[in-house]
């Protein structure tokens, strides 16, 4: 039997590190870092040793199958895809093209097939597309696409450079980055402080990332847009920036400087849970170093101020000259260079909004806190009919527990998965793509926001089945089924042959010869695909540079640190806080704030039937501060109900100082039990969904993302259960052994 070693990267999430799979025969037996990778250099977390399970699953589905009553049989691909096309038209035809409805997720993203997904979604000529980012990222995109012109343009840290890196709602040390892809992150913000360098983690909890740093600033669950305020009111107000190189390349100065006049860090300090001399401290220290970077991810974009904060945090950047400068927000020069161009698409903010006139759209999508509401609620727009590409947003997105329902009472209903999940088991029909392993690919996302500029090559593993299907061929084949066609069986077969021979590589190919390292701007010495094929680890194309200029889509071609919108809803925030007002005000019988928490081993709820992946203890608890558990007579391991004004779930607590007084902290994407799912080794783990919790109607006040990191709950004893069913209440004690 043959042995062979392939180097590829890992695509489980968006570090993509670099890694050799060893393969016998037709059996992956060994996974492990590629020391010749640019960007990893050797480095791995265990996610990527998970692509094996993940690939010889037995659960994973390997053909199409289609629903019969409770449960799904075979069915071929060509009898699927003419069912999938005759169903959807129909939809259409009846009652118009905004009745299908499209959500993808965020696999999807994580190759080069979602350009083919954007090319369904375009087919469609719906206006009911959702998709994760509305989970997980609108208010960076907002914030990019209202200072610098484009929802692209989220600027990447540059830690490899920094001289201080202040870190927000965000934890390195366990995604390894996220819009700012940084393989290693612990060796790298080790590195930070090697060289003399500053580490702060701004955090309700002591994370991961919090123990590697100099510093831990426990603020208080949505705080941050104070402290930032304060943050801002010291660098101004003690002239700690350079107002005359702030000036020449932005606007909006004197509207900044009158916003924060009145932010001084003793006011906003109660609100942010942090006193203000620590707030005096970090600003002076941030305007004093040759480089600083702060850098906040999802732990702020899930807040009813995550646009602001986002906004707040661009902003002292760029005021301390941080911006568009090594050490500081950089933004990437990728071999296929998206960013250049982005500028030019339309975002069509507001162009269009769900029924109910709540949720706008944006990037031409509508926030996913609509979906479940579009499908149930009757009336002329209701969606009637849905395609998923990946993700499961009935366990990862927030809509009261009703998505389920509201799937079932689709009239049709088609999923791209490969496997029957808790969102999926309610699919008529579920096509499943190749295991990754499968395909080969190159990157076009995820260079955009690479802490180094480079190029590399996702090398195929192991040949697919003959009857297998990747995932752009998938969405090829439901483009040439919806798309509007004369002469249906001819013309169909002519644009299935022009989608054979325009595969995402060959695309990739086109733009790496005609981007900023091509060969047709740089000759025999530039890139091609090929160049990267034969690179075993990438290819190394230098450190971020200066380039905001010629990125940069606004109207004056200056950065708006001001934008009229954000002032004047700050404002409304400031004058709340001097009110005495806190954004979010606790309904009785409420007490502490929710927050999400991730670990190593999970993403989402991926890798929960891979065993390697969810042995060892449980990892679905809540986090709580011994004081809290003490207030209330419970006791680490006990399980305890965790209720909210949208609903409750079960769960065992996990007792820790690592946490804020007063917040509790769940991870997302458990809750595997429900009937019909295809995952064996999930459905048997303990866990419950959280955002069972979240109310899908509580947003972001711009973006509409959901806003599900501060939510107040109550905490108290589970109930016992004993094993003829019968329950304790809470409030008695469970009965003597």
């Amino acid at each position: 039997m043959s042995t062979r070693t392939i180097a590829r990267q890992c695509t489980l999430c968006e570090a993509h590190c670099g890694i050799l799979v060893t393969v016998e025969g037709d059996q992956v037996t060994r996974i492990e870092g590629n020391p010749e990778d640019v960007l990893s250099k050797g480095y791995i977390c265990p996610k990527a040793t998970a692509m094996g399970g993940l690939h010889h699953d037995p659960d994973r589905l390997r053909t199409p199958v289609r629903r019969v009553g409770s449960s799904f049989e075979p069915i071929g691909w060509d009898e699927a895809f003419q069912e999938i096309g005759r169903r959807l038209r129909e939809v259409r035809r009846v009652h118009g093209s905004s009745a299908i409805g499209m959500y993808l997720g965020n696999p999807a993203a994580h190759s080069s097939s979602v350009l083919y997904a954007v090319m369904l979604r375009a087919a469609l000529l719906t206006r009911n597309f959702f998709s994760a980012s509305s989970i997980d990222q609108f208010p960076q995109e907002f914030v990019a696409w209202r200072m610098f012109g484009s929802n692209v343009l989220m600027p990447v840290t540059d830690i490899d450079r920094t001289d201080r890196l202040v870190i927000l709602g965000a934890n390195p040390a366990v995604s390894n980055g996220s819009i700012t892809t940084m393989p290693n992150a612990k060796q790298r913000i080790r590195e930070v402080r090697r060289r003399g360098g500053k580490v702060v983690v701004i955090d309700p909890r002591r994370t991961e990332t919090a123990r590697l740093a100099d510093q831990h600033v426990a603020v208080c669950p949505g705080g941050d847009v104070y402290l930032l305020l304060a943050m801002l009111h010291v660098l101004v107000v003690e002239e700690l920036c350079d107002e005359r190189a702030v000036r020449a390349v932005s606007n909006g100065w004197e509207q900044l400087r009158a916003l924060v006049v009145e932010a001084e860090p003793e006011r906003m300090a109660p609100h942010a849970g942090v006193d203000a001399e620590t707030i005096r401290e970090l600003a002076r220290e941030h305007a004093a170093v040759p480089s600083a970077v702060l850098y906040a991810r999802i732990g702020v974009c899930q807040q009813v101020t995550g646009t602001l904060t986002h906004w707040l945090v661009n902003t002292i950047n760029a005021v301390t000259g941080n911006l568009d400068r090594p050490g500081g927000q950089m933004f990437a020069t990728p071999p296929i260079d998206a960013a250049r161009y982005a500028k030019y698409l339309p975002m069509g903010y507001g162009a269009w909004t769900d029924r109910s006139g709540t949720y706008k759209s944006f990037r031409s999508e509508l926030p996913v806190a609509a979906l479940a509401e579009e499908i149930l609620t009757e009336g002329p727009g209701r969606i009637r009919a849905m395609i998923t590409y990946a993700g499961n947003p009935v366990l990862s997105t927030p809509q009261r527990g009703r998505l389920g329902e509201a799937l079932d009472s689709l009239d049709f209903y088609v999923a791209v998965d490969m496997y029957v999940t808790e969102t999926t088991r309610h699919a008529d029909i579920i096509l499943p793509p190749i295991s990754p392993l499968e395909r080969e690919d190159v990157s076009i996302l995820f260079p955009l926001f690479s802490v180094r500029n480079n190029l590399r090559f996702d090398a195929r593993v192991l040949e697919p089945p003959a009857d297998g299907l990747e995932d752009w061929q998938i969405m090829a084949r439901l483009i040439t089924e919806v798309v509007r066609l004369p002469a249906r069986r001819f013309t169909g077969r002519v644009l299935n042959g022009v989608f054979d021979r325009i595969s995402p590589v060959r695309i990739a190919a086109v733009g790496v010869v005609t981007g900023p390292y091509g060969v047709l701007k740089r000759g025999r010495k530039g890139l091609t695909v090929g160049k990267a094929r034969a690179a075993a680890g990438g290819i190394d194309l230098g450190p971020l540079r200066p380039r905001l200029r010629s990125l940069i889509g606004t109207k004056d071609r200056k950065v708006c640190l001001a934008p009229e919108d954000f002032v004047a809803a700050a404002r409304e925030v400031l004058a709340d806080a001097r009110a005495g007002k806190a954004l979010t005000t606790p309904a009785e019988g409420f007490d502490l704030k929710l927050i999400g928490r991730r670990h190593l081993r999970s993403n989402n709820s991926w890798l929960h039937n891979v065993p390697a992946m969810v042995k060892g203890r449980d990892r679905c608890t809540a986090l709580m501060h011994p004081q809290d558990a003490a207030a209330r007579g419970l006791g680490d391991g006990e399980r305890v109900t965790v209720r909210s004004r949208t609903g409750s779930i079960v769960v065992p607590l996990e007792v820790s100082d690592d946490i804020r007084v007063g917040t509790v902290a769940i991870p997302h994407g458990w809750g595997h039990q429900e009937p019909g799912v295809g995952w064996t080794v999930a459905a048997s783990l303990p866990g419950a969904n959280v955002n069972l919790l979240h109310d899908p109607g509580v947003t972001d006040m711009f973006s509409g993302a959901a806003a599900v990191n501060n939510t107040w709950v109550a905490v108290t004893r589970a109930p016992v259960e004993h094993g003829d069913g019968d329950r304790v209440s809470e409030r008695e004690p469970a009965p003597s052994a």
